[in-house]
């Protein structure tokens, strides 16, 4: 008896998820060298996860250089690390803007002498749907996540090719692998970010620089807080929040820093973090077609609808109170955000 259409996806549905499931948990580690002493600078380490990377550095023995926008986020940043004993250099930059990136690593090498590790994570998230979304929008997104990768990569270059040696960890994004609706902008410039990656690993190998393409799915960072949101703003918060703190679905960031710190220390091409964004990716690689279709259904079952004159943003921080008490309670119960504490409100 031929198969009806209904049936025949559920068992594509099913065969995917069993050969992503399996294929995930394949895992080819190098060598775990040991980076004592080491000068490591780390984009967005202020907080979140760059925060959590910079902390684990530190408990390596790394020297530490961390930039941001924001003056008041170093400070306290610096300050905790300092608590654990880091030698940390704190630098004001805006890393979508290449002269502050190049005044800025000059001034890290200053300090540390030469960088022999640079962690690309700086980012800034946008939640709505596409009408909402404006050339601004996509603009921020790819100055911050695409050009914000460039231009550190392309300062510390040439001193990591004169010494024939270097590390550089590039974290992008499941919504770099798989395009997520409401997500758009934020994935364009994800997607691009992965390309450079893996492009900069092929390149620099001979070299003897070692580029790593870190691919997290949702992490307990408190972006949701920090991201903004648009169209119906408290809907859009309430799914993307429970999304970003629920256990079954995220990944605590601690354990993700002592994740990509073994892969960077291990030379590893790529690491996907949390089971979830791994059998993801890999289904999304043998079914690109139902995984649209997933998406589709998902954006409209489940997301929220567009509204008119939906494209005003506004940050998570202002619509934490006017969530709903059960969405307050989940998140105060699952949301073991890094540190510093999500209240301090500049990028993402």
């Amino acid at each position: 008896m031929p198969l009806s259409g209904p049936v025949k996806t559920a068992l594509m549905v099913a065969g995917g998820l069993g050969a992503a499931l399996a294929a995930s948990s394949v895992s080819w580690p190098g060598k775990d060298e040991d980076i004592r002493g080491q000068a490591a600078l780390i984009t967005g380490g202020s907080r979140g996860l760059g925060f959590m990377l910079a902390r684990e550095l530190a408990h390596q023995g790394c020297r530490l250089a961390i930039c941001a926008r924001d003056v008041g986020e170093l400070d306290r940043a610096t300050r905790l690390l300092q608590q654990e004993d880091a030698e940390v250099y704190a630098f004001e930059c805006d890393i979508s803007r290449q002269e502050q990136v190049d005044n800025m690593i000059r001034a890290a090498e200053g300090r540390l002498g030469h960088i022999d590790i640079l962690v690309n994570n700086a980012g800034v998230i946008v939640v709505g749907p596409i009408q909402t979304m404006t050339r601004e929008d996509f603009e921020t997104a790819m100055n911050t996540m695409f050009w914000g990768t460039l231009w550190p990569t392309m300062a510390v270059l040439p001193g990591m090719q004169r010494r024939q040696a270097g590390r550089i960890a590039n974290i992008t994004s499941i919504g770099g692998r798989v395009s997520v609706p409401h997500l758009i902008p934020y994935g364009c410039a994800k997607f691009a970010c992965v390309g450079l990656s893996e492009g900069l690993r092929a390149e620099l190998a001979k070299d003897g620089i070692a580029v790593t393409t870190v691919v997290p799915g949702l992490m307990r960072t408190g972006s949701h807080v920090n991201a903004f949101f648009k169209g119906k703003q408290e809907a859009e918060y309430a799914w993307f929040s429970l999304g970003a703190a629920l256990p079954i679905f995220s990944i605590n960031a601690e354990r993700a820093a002592r994740t990509i710190v073994r892969a960077v220390k291990a030379r590893q091409a790529e690491i996907t973090l949390s089971v979830p964004a791994s059998v993801l990716a890999r289904f999304h690689g043998l079914f690109p077609g139902v995984t649209a279709d997933l998406m589709a259904w998902m954006n409209h079952f489940v997301l929220p609808e567009s509204v008119a004159n939906g494209k005003t943003r506004l940050r998570g921080a202002d619509l934490e109170s006017k969530t709903h008490p059960v969405i307050q309670s989940l998140l105060s119960v699952f949301g073991d955000f890094a540190e510093p504490t999500p209240k301090f409100h500049t990028g993402v």
